[in-house]
């Protein structure tokens, strides 16, 4: 216990938490701040701050999730966050242990998980994106847009729906992809379907989106059928790497999380095959700040097996040899943070029916992933990256002007 209070000091100084231990005893740090709810961990087994030492956030994690641990005062989003904001990216400051030996063995771990290949890679989508679909209709917006939203308006963001920053999000990437009426375009990782269906309905495109989820690519083909667009918006269940070609532009959101620092030379290589001489590629993908790393034993384990968050840098090098000339890069940063807090705040809303649909230790599960997602973009190193990519150096207007235009026009359709 006395280790563990003086981790404790070490990790919260503004606002304050009280620790109960299993014996009764109780720990106070911090100093009470208006800014922060003053929070209260009980700790119900002698095991709890042993297991957090030994592991701080799959330690933690589980322990709440198996319900060992009771929160007063605020939830598991007001606890990570606390413990982030005492922690912050900017300040280089760090909520995890480390040591040669530990780093060795993640990054041991780490590159045989990055090499997803195509046996593992069904089962790795699968484990995520095939829950029910239930469950996702309760969190996210109408149109189940699984990644990061875009909120124009700092000074307004509590006056824009997640619906309508969704429908921000994909006017930003269609902007991007300077389209015309009848052009090809392959949707990589497709989702429900969303983002192929804006881009017919607002540009005139014909796509196909293509997935790895059974339970994706259903909705995704019944809302096209719904929408009576089936012949210009095809979806198939189908690996990247055995698409034929050729298409106008390529659009990827929240899938090259997903392809493996192995596999990015592939990757960037079978895209620009898919490509016409003229084609343009748009990839959106959670991104990293502080160079390559590891996914979090938390997140390999229960969220996303086989995914990796990449750096800018690997990116980069993964696209150099293939030519295909990087056009431009935006780097989001708060709006993933925005985004998450709103799937927190409606999947608390609706805590009965995700119980229902799977039980209690889901539910806390689901709010804990959602808590330290939100709060990694608030605080920590995550960030989103938009990499736009061209085959041809003229293909593209010379200023980014075309896209605030093409976007302005794109909003409110």
């Amino acid at each position: 216990m006395k280790i563990f209070d003086r981790v404790l000091k070490r990790l919260v100084s503004q606002g304050q938490l009280t620790v109960i231990y299993h014996d009764g005893s109780r720990s106070t740090v911090g100093t009470a701040d208006p800014a922060f709810p003053a929070l209260t961990l009980q700790f119900l087994d002698s095991r709890v701050p042993i297991d957090i030492l030994k592991d701080p956030r799959l330690g933690m994690a589980e322990a709440y999730i198996e319900g060992r641990v009771i929160i007063e005062g605020g939830g598991i989003m007001e606890l990570i966050s606390l413990i982030r904001v005492n922690n912050a990216w900017e300040n280089g400051k760090s909520i995890s242990a480390k040591g040669p030996l530990k780093r060795g063995f993640k990054a041991l771990r780490q590159t045989l998980w990055r090499a997803n290949h195509r046996s593992r890679a069904k089962a790795n989508v699968a484990h995520h994106y095939d829950l029910s679909g239930a469950l996702y209709a309760l969190f996210l917006d109408k149109d189940r847009q699984y990644s990061c939203a875009y909120w124009p308006d700092a000074d307004n963001q509590a006056g824009i729906s997640l619906e309508e920053a969704q429908e921000d999000k994909k006017a930003h990437i269609a902007a991007k992809l300077l389209l015309e009426p009848g052009m090809k375009v392959l949707d990589i990782g497709c989702g429900w379907g969303g983002m192929a269906l804006y881009l017919h309905r607002t540009c005139g495109v014909d796509v196909t989106g293509i997935t790895l989820s059974e339970e994706q690519l259903k909705v995704a083909r019944q809302r096209a059928q719904d929408a009576g667009v089936s012949d210009h918006v095809r979806f198939e269940l189908i690996d990247y790497r055995d698409m034929e070609g050729p298409f106008d532009r390529v659009v990827s959101v929240g899938m090259f999380e997903h392809v493996g620092t192995a596999h990015y030379r592939t990757f960037f290589n079978k895209c620009r095959d898919l490509l016409t001489p003229e084609g343009v590629m748009l990839i959106h993908t959670i991104g990293r700040m502080d160079g390559p790393g590891i996914t979090d034993a938390f997140t390999q384990k229960y969220i996303f097996p086989g995914g990796y968050i990449p750096a800018l840098s690997e990116m980069l090098i993964g696209s150099e040899g293939t030519r295909l000339m990087v056009t431009d890069v935006e780097v989001l940063r708060l709006h993933y943070g925005l985004t998450i807090r709103e799937w927190y705040k409606r999947a608390m809303e609706h805590k009965e029916e995700i119980v229902a649909l799977y039980d209690e230790r889901f539910f806390r599960l689901w709010t804990f992933y959602l808590a330290g997602a939100a709060t990694v973009f608030e605080h920590g190193s995550m960030v989103n990256f938009q990499v736009q990519y061209a085959r041809n150096r003229r293909t593209l207007p010379i200023t980014r002007d075309y896209m605030a235009q093409a976007e302005a026009g794109l909003r409110g359709r």
